[in-house]
């Protein structure tokens, strides 16, 4: 769509003797008439795109799937697709894709790279677990990174017992009221699991490497004063937090309610510093990716990235609205997560 400066597509496209076509319908039917693919990836990112009053970028992945659609339905025929990251901007948008696909039956498969990455340690959420509450703590801002904190949670909470069944509302806050709002009496288990987090992080601000045995609640109150959370109530009690602070990895804790254990680990990215091809961490996604396409088949539900762009959705409407509670009743989204295990742990 675009070839900012430093673009790679060109090149590449050269050096494997691919073939570049300027519009989507022509790239889906090699310059024909009918479909002739056999899957479709969209990854519409990093591009210069505007931003809307909210503050988000309105990047095309609603426009491009739509007209992916509109080639499926003049041939008679779908294939798989993939969305990188979250899938519109607006709910309605986002149910939209998924009703799509349900429609004409093509397995669409969406979202982060971080819940199949490494796991640090190599923690497995076990499946049908009586879970509490989920918290991730990660970095970035609204509309950005918010959504690979949320897919990081997301992907632990899915496994709980009775399955996901949509959320009733997001709260985003910044700064002081953060804290303010832990500090409540009914938030000690989010307290407890923030804890738990941040001890799993290899880039707290702090000095002599990993001092775990110094975090506290109110360490974490002096050390990351200008924290965002985002505070997620579900349809059924469930409790999702999402702290994006001054740290540079994303972590993930989580209560069960059968035994009181926390069950907490990383989602391990590049250390700061460091470039995405140490992590390696897009393979296992591009793995999934195979399968998408191979056996016709979606590894893990879109229903998560769906709930998952509500979220962010959410968030961003509360902080537009001056950080009020925002009601969704309309995110009633009911599936449960795999039970197989799919992220990396080679």
């Amino acid at each position: 769509d675009q070839f900012p400066e430093k673009d790679l597509a060109r090149e590449r496209i050269r050096r494997h003797g691919l073939r570049q076509f300027p519009t989507i319908a022509e790239a889906l039917t090699l310059g024909g008439s009918k479909l002739a693919v056999d899957g479709v990836v969209i990854i519409a990112e990093h591009g210069n795109y505007p931003n809307n009053e909210k503050g988000q970028r309105l990047y095309p992945r609603y426009e491009w799937f739509k007209q992916v659609v509109q080639v499926f339905e003049d041939s008679g025929r779908a294939v798989p697709v993939f969305n990188d990251k979250h899938l519109s901007t607006t709910w309605a948008r986002c149910a939209e894709m998924v009703a799509d696909s349900k429609r004409l039956g093509f397995p669409f498969l969406a979202g982060s790279s971080l819940p199949v990455t490494w796991r640090l340690p190599s923690l497995d959420m076990p499946y049908d677990v009586p879970l509490a509450e989920s918290v991730c703590v990660g970095y970035g801002g609204p509309d950005s990174y918010d959504f690979h904190g949320l897919e990081t949670a997301q992907c632990m909470s899915e496994r709980r017992r009775g399955g996901e069944v949509g959320i009733a509302s997001v709260h985003a806050l910044r700064g002081a009221k953060v804290w303010e709002t832990l500090a409540a009496p009914d938030r000690e288990v989010t307290r407890r699991l923030l804890v738990a987090a941040l001890c799993r992080s290899h880039n707290l601000p702090v000095q002599g490497g990993y001092p775990t045995d110094r975090v506290t609640f109110e360490w974490a109150r002096q050390a990351l004063p200008d924290t965002l959370a985002y505070f997620i109530e579900h349809r059924d009690g469930f409790r999702t937090t999402l702290f994006l602070a001054a740290i540079r990895d994303f972590n993930y804790a989580g209560l069960r309610r059968d035994t009181g254990e926390i069950v907490s680990c990383q989602m391990y990215l590049p250390m700061p510093g460091q470039s995405a091809t140490t992590a390696d961490f897009f393979n296992p996604l591009a793995r999934h990716i195979e399968t998408l396409v191979l056996e016709r088949r979606a590894p893990y539900p879109v229903e998560r990235t769906l709930l998952t762009s509500g979220m962010v959705i959410g968030g961003v409407e509360s902080l537009h609205r001056g950080q009020v509670l925002v009601l969704t009743p309309e995110m009633e989204v009911r599936y449960q997560g795999p039970p197989e295990s799919l992220f990396r742990c080679d």
